[in-house]
This record gives structure tokens, C-alpha cells and sequence, in this order.
């Protein structure tokens, strides 16, 4: 059967892991599993204003109603993403409009990289880089982030790994999981790397809207960074997944701008893959929204507040943005991740699904307020009580 397959087709799938086979057996059970994994707000009655998003849909499908695609997106949706940026300065005309950040991903790739190139990401990392990677004939190396430093990038180690075949440093900040958010020298630093070995750098900013304790959010492409893709979309800004509204912004010197955003306009032409009436959509949804999402920031915070003080007395590095947390344990992490949803019904993550090593937790404290608590209490027994051998 493997004959008329890809390599890569032909080695998808294997055996369920472990903790997700018995995810499986209990959910079959009828057993009610606290999802400690997905982050989904929408499952926690998060959503944007469905009275206020029916007008705005009602009216974009008339102004979708005659198709005009434009291969950048409507400038519309681009000159209200544009404005978003503020004093950042990014042009309508240097935004793409992608359906969701791992698209923009894969355009990136396919931008900068010929097969077997390498794109240099931080570790912890998020297994959906490597099927894009995959899909996109690229190969993923690391960079560290040093947890006792509140997993600040390690950026002697960032240089280190730069090869003759590194195309672009990938920065996620806020970063999933560890709710790392770079600061304005780390970024200045991870820029001067990337001047000095001529390389891209792709800033994924999903996580922006949500910062616990810095005023203002520090951006890569406020840097003299030579070339720098900005990813951003409505999945997690506004609660929108379904939505499939994402974007780049393009930044840095004139000439690598204009030739990333000729090659993009190419990409972009050849699948016009994005919904026309959700572009058309964009404005209103950021003007009409910033209420929504002024409550939407503040219940995040508090799940983050709820969850920290389940957990005092633990040690880990407080996140500092994002939906995520990561607890180091003494104990195997996987046996640990198998009592919580054996004994307690909740699902967390074992650290080297992310390539952490040695013993973590990985969790978002995004979880009914009621009871997160609760949640949180049983993952703190569990995280101070080794188990038995």
C-alpha cells in the first residue's frame, strides 16, 4: 500500500500514546475529563458578542457579495490590522492576510527555506512546528530557553546553532508553554544575532493580549532586526478560532521587505485561500470588539490568579503571558500525568511532549473559575507528593 504514498504520508499515524489511550478508555467510560491541555476559551462560555458578530457578518456578506480577491487580502482588513499596530508602523501593503498563524507558518517556510534547510526554534517547542516543518521540507533545530532564568532565551546558545543551512530564528513570545515574554534586550540581542548572520526572524504573537505585568508589549520588529515576519490572528485575540483570520506583517530593510512581499503576494495568489466575507469582516470586529476584549483579558487573569495560588509554595517560573504554565517535579512525568487523569480526572501533559526535559507538568490555567481551584489544588498534591514506585 505504501507505493502509492509520500514517505511522508505513508509514516503518519503509529500507536496512541499512553496518557491519550487512556484519555480515551475513561471519556468511553462516561467519565467527565477536566481538559487542562486545549486552552479553548469558547468551552468556558468566552465568545465574542454573537449579537454584535451577526451584524458584522450580515454586513460583510454583502460587501463580499461580488468576489474581488485581492492576493494580500481586502485592503480593508489590512489597513484595520495596519492601524492596530499603531506606533509600530507597519504598512497595509506590507500585510498579508493568511487563514490562521499556522499557514502563515508554512508561507514563511516556503519563503526563506529550499528542502533540507534549517529553521532554528526555541525548546520547550509545540509538536505542530515539525508537521509544518514536514510539510514544508524543512528541519527544525533549537535554541534554549533557561528555566531558571524565567526561561529567558539563551542567546550564546542561539548563535551556537546557527549553521550554513539556518534560515530564520523563530521567537514565540508570549511562548507556549512557558508563558516566557521576551524583554526589550533579549529581543535586541536576538536582532543583532540575526544582523549578523543574515537571517529572518518570525515572530509569533498570538498570545499578545494577554501580558501579566509588563504595560506595554516589546516587539521584535520595533528592532533593526533586517527582516522580520510579525504573526498575529483572531484565534486567540478575540476568542474568533473558527474565524480562520490571521496575518503577517512584514518589517525591516526596504529591499527584503519588497521582495518577501512580491513572493508572498505570489503564494498567497496561487490558493486565495482565505474567506472573503471573514476579511471583509476584520475591521468591525477590532472596533467593535475592545470591550469584549478588555473582559475577555480580565477573566484570563484571573484564571492565571486562581490557578498561582492553588500553587503556592511550588516553585516554577510564573508565566508572564499567555494561556500556559510549566511546573518542573521530581517525580516521572508521565506516571505523574497518568495519576492526575486516573485518580483526579484531569488532563495535563507530560514535559517531553514539548521536548522539556527532565520531570514537568504542562497545563493552561484556562478552566471553569468555579472550579479551577479545585483543579488546581489536586495538581499541586500531586506535584508535592511523589508517587510510590
Amino acid at each position: 500500500m505504501a507505493m502509492f504514498f509520500s514517505d511522508f504520508a505513508a509514516n503518519l499515524g503509529g500507536p496512541t500514546n499512553p496518557l491519550y489511550a487512556l484519555h480515551e478508555q475513561l471519556s468511553t467510560q462516561g467519565h467527565n475529563i477536566v481538559d487542562l491541555v486545549r486552552g479553548n476559551v469558547n468551552e468556558h462560555g468566552i465568545v465574542y458578542p454573537p449579537e454584535i458578530l451577526q451584524e458584522i457578518l450580515m454586513r460583510a456578506a454583502d460587501l463580499a457579495r461580488v468576489y474581488r480577491p485581492d492576493s494580500l487580502g481586502q485592503l480593508a482588513a489590512r489597513e484595520a490590522i495596519a492601524q492596530y499596530y499603531g506606533t509600530l508602523r507597519i504598512p497595509a501593503e506590507q500585510i498579508l492576510i493568511t487563514p490562521g498563524t499556522s499557514v502563515s507558518y508554512w508561507y514563511c517556510f516556503k519563503l526563506l527555506a529550499e528542502p533540507g534547510d534549517e529553521m532554528l526554534c526555541p525548546q520547550p517547542s509545540y509538536p505542530l512546528f515539525d508537521y509544518i516543518a514536514r510539510l514544508a521540507g524543512v528541519e527544525m533545530t533549537h535554541y534554549r530557553l533557561v528555566e531558571s532564568r524565567q526561561w529567558a532565551i539563551d542567546l550564546n546558545y542561539v548563535e551556537n546553532q546557527i549553521t550554513s543551512r539556518t534560515r530564520a530564528i523563530i521567537l514565540i513570545s508570549p511562548h507556549n508553554p512557558t508563558g516566557m515574554v521576551a524583554d526589550e534586550q533579549q529581543l535586541q540581542g536576538l536582532a543583532e544575532i540575526a544582523t549578523r548572520h543574515s537571517l529572518a526572524i518570525i515572530s509569533d504573537e498570538v498570545f499578545g493580549e494577554f501580558l501579566f505585568g509588563p504595560d506595554a508589549f516589546p516587539r521584535i520588529a520595533a528592532t533593526d532586526a533586517p527582516l522580520v515576519f510579525t504573526l498575529n490572528g483572531f484565534s486567540k485575540m478575540f476568542a474568533l478560532p473558527g474565524m480562520k483570520i490571521g496575518w503577517m506583517g512584514v518589517t525591516g530593510d526596504t529591499a527584503l521587505v519588497k521582495k518577501s512581499m512580491s513572493a508572498l503576494e505570489l503564494i498567497s495568489d496561487t490558493f486565495l485561500p482565505v474567506n472573503e466575507m471573514a476579511q471583509f469582516a476584520v475591521p468591525e470586529v477590532f472596533n467593535r470588539g475592545q470591550n469584549f476584549l478588555a473582559r475577555y483579558k480580565e477573566w484570563v487573569t484571573e484564571c492565571r490568579t486562581a490557578a498561582l495560588a492553588s500553587l503556592e509554595g511550588i516553585a516554577f517560573a510564573r508565566p508572564r503571558g499567555g494561556f500556559y504554565l510549566t511546573i518542573p517535579i521530581s517525580d516521572d512525568e508521565e506516571r505523574a500525568a497518568r495519576s492526575l487523569l486516573e485518580k483526579s480526572r484531569i488532563l495535563v501533559h507530560p514535559g517531553y511532549f514539548y521536548d522539556i526535559s527532565p520531570n514537568h507538568l504542562v497545563m493552561t490555567f484556562i478552566d471553569e473559575p468555579d472550579s479551577l481551584p479545585a483543579h488546581f489544588a489536586e495538581i499541586a498534591v500531586c506535584v508535592r507528593s511523589p508517587l510510590l514506585s
